[in-house]
């Protein structure tokens, strides 16, 4: 029993519903853990003082959150675990490519409703500095509205808008670093010793030296090293990202306590979801990676337990892009196992999905899921294919040994499919972030470039076209079916292609990675009653298969996927189970047709009553010869009820 389940336990036996007495118990509830949590990165007897001074501050954060936020604190506390619901559909979005400003996206809620999106991750909207800010990354506010967004105003008539019809919002918390713009930085730049302290400074580079022993590079093109030397302070400061970007030294608790009033003042605006940005750099520690530490761990279940007793309606998602073994420990371990984060990126699926598409195999995405610890029961996925950053390969070494390759001739191969090195690929993607020292890069690029929707319109191949259509269609629908909360970035549901754009700004032309941060045609979206269109039949297909996910609550997350071999390296098969209703997924990620025997899926029930409906293509699946034959890059949903 996490602490989520033990307060909705204790609330339902409190006849008392008065926001404030809830709070006090809450507080009693989680204050051992917050105790423990607390001198565990800040021994006792030391920072005694510091300790009381959290104590004293919660209860003054409890008042600072709205009324209407308070009931529905205690409303969803009540409602069970929300983020689970198969009747989620998520979108991410750049406000300002998606249109415009905060008060041109509150006029597209209809598309976004018509699409069947109730769940919008809006990139950083927050002041950030006027030239290279990392997409916003580098904050200089974590609560007031950037102008070109317009207004604190806004942004609050939007959120209520939001609840009034039915909408979540996620926005990010950049919990792991400020810009030097930030006003703590501008102090440490002016000598306050007290926000020098705020971050990882040094009076010289020697302790620097020795971090970059063990410290990998982040950025090894556009920002090496992990240290900048800042001359009007005239010391080092930690830039593990951008050397515009301060790294937070939550070693001092004053940087815990502000940053958690910081993270309060966020939700307050009605933030339903907060993503934790680079969550697995928290905790820095000479001789180290500085990634996914204990102590990071503990410092995220830290800032967990007390937004949990000041606003329990608001969850945390980690943003840990790291080994599949690591993603799952951001939902927490032993005691504080479903005591972290709640939502984590599925970032091994989306890894994997991508080399399946290059290797028209899946192989090594069996290995990997199954290779992946089982998360906690009342934790759920973000699913995805494609987002505003890159594709990272990741992949375990050991697993690819396995399979017969070499790690390093694999990751090369792939870079070069995706990449444009390869004349027989269909990809239109570029390198990001390559590193000559390792041969490690990552991919950059928009769904339907990189499945060879450009490269069939640029060659008129009507083949290269429909496979793209095909492609994007199946990978959108496993993230659709396969447990947790799907994610689509916005245009993707368009099929939008990649935007060079970029390479005019200054700001941004050696950042490839706004190759797929394009801007939202709604030219084409105005012409999507044309059905013949290829942004038409991807848009009309997924809606519906939305559609068809809302209405089945076989969809919902139940920690339920089942993996099934077949045989057959090209086809991935797994199942959806819950009150004795199934959803069989299979899906071909070869270009040619495949077989499969089927005695073993109509032993699991699917052919019990006839001939099963392929939910997908609305056909029903006829076997000949106990084969099921599935096309090219096609998805099948077999429902059984």
């Amino acid at each position: 029993m996490n602490q989520t389940e033990l307060h909705r336990l204790v609330s339902k036996q409190f006849k008392t519903k008065d926001p404030k007495a809830l709070f006090d118990l809450r507080l009693a509830t989680n204050l051992s853990l917050i105790q423990q949590l607390f001198f565990s990165l800040y021994p006792e007897e030391q920072y005694k003082e510091a300790f009381k001074k959290l104590l004293n501050q919660l209860p003054k954060l409890f008042v600072s959150r709205p009324d209407e936020l308070k009931k529905q604190d205690l409303e969803r506390l009540q409602s069970g675990n929300w983020y689970q619901s198969e009747k989620l559909m998520g979108m991410q979005l750049y406000v300002e490519h998606f249109n415009k400003d905060l008060r041109g996206l509150q006029q597209k809620i209809p598309y976004l409703k018509e699409l069947g999106v109730n769940f919008l991750h809006m990139m950083p909207i927050t002041t950030r500095p006027k030239g290279e800010n990392d997409g916003g990354y580098a904050v200089n506010s974590y609560h007031e509205v950037d102008k070109k967004y317009g207004t604190k105003e806004d942004l609050l008539e939007l959120t209520a808008e939001f609840r009034k019809q039915g909408l979540f919002l996620m926005l990010d918390f950049v919990v792991n670093h400020t810009s030097n713009e930030f006003s703590w930085a501008k102090k440490a730049m002016n000598g306050d010793k007290k926000y020098q302290g705020y971050y990882y400074t040094f009076e010289d580079d020697t302790i620097p030296k020795e971090y970059e022993k063990s410290l990998p590079e982040v950025f090894p093109e556009t920002s090496p090293g992990n240290f900048t030397y800042i001359p009007e302070m005239d010391k080092w400061v930690m830039t593990i990202f951008n050397s515009y970007q301060w790294d937070l030294n939550y070693t001092n608790p004053e940087v815990f306590m502000q940053m958690l009033a910081n993270l309060v003042k966020m939700v307050n605006m009605g933030v339903d979801v907060v993503r934790f940005d680079a969550l697995a750099f928290l905790w820095k520690k000479m001789g180290t990676i500085s990634q996914n530490l204990p102590e990071a761990h503990n410092l995220i279940a830290l800032f967990r337990m007390c937004l949990q007793v000041v606003a329990p309606g608001t969850i945390l998602l980690a943003e840990a892009i790291v080994a599949p073994t690591d993603i799952v420990k951001y939902f927490g371990e032993g005691q504080k196992e479903g005591n972290e984060c709640e939502i984590a990126y599925n970032a091994s699926l989306m890894a994997l999905l991508w080399n399946s598409i290059a290797t028209k195999k899946t192989q090594l995405l069996y290995k990997s899921l199954a290779h992946v610890p089982a998360k906690p029961k009342d934790c759920t996925w973000i699913n995805y294919i494609r987002c505003h950053d890159d594709i990272g390969l990741g992949y375990e070494n050991a697993l690819i040994h396995e399979l017969g390759w070499n790690p390093e001739m694999h990751r090369k191969f792939l870079l070069d499919y995706y990449c444009q090195r390869l004349e027989w690929s269909p990809a239109t993607g570029q390198v990001f972030m390559y590193n000559p020292k390792t041969g490690d890069g990552r991919i950059a690029g928009s769904a339907a470039s990189l499945l060879g929707l450009e490269k069939g319109l640029a060659l008129k191949d009507q083949v290269v076209i429909e496979q793209s259509i095909a492609k994007i269609i199946m990978l959108h629908g496993i993230t659709l079916a396969f447990g947790g909360i799907p994610l689509i970035y916005a245009g993707d549901e368009i099929g939008t292609l990649n935007d060079y754009s970029f390479l005019k700004d200054e700001s941004k032309k050696d950042d490839r990675r706004w190759l797929n941060r394009p801007k939202q045609d709604w030219d084409v979206i105005a012409l999507l009653d044309s059905q013949n269109l290829p942004q038409s039949k991807i848009f009309h297909t997924l809606q519906r298969l939305i559609q068809i996910r809302k209405e089945n609550p076989v969809f919902a997350d139940h920690n339920d996927v089942q993996l099934y071999h077949t045989g057959n390296d090209h086809i991935l098969v797994f199942e959806r189970s819950h009150n004795k209703k199934g959803l069989l997924v299979v899906c071909n990620f070869d270009s040619n047709p495949q077989v499969i025997e089927t005695s073993w899926i109509k032993k699991l029930g699917y052919f019990a009553q006839g001939d099963p409906k392929d939910l997908v293509s609305g056909q029903k699946i006829i076997i000949n010869s106990g084969l099921l034959e599935i096309l090219p890059y096609q998805m099948l949903w077999l429902k059984r009820d």
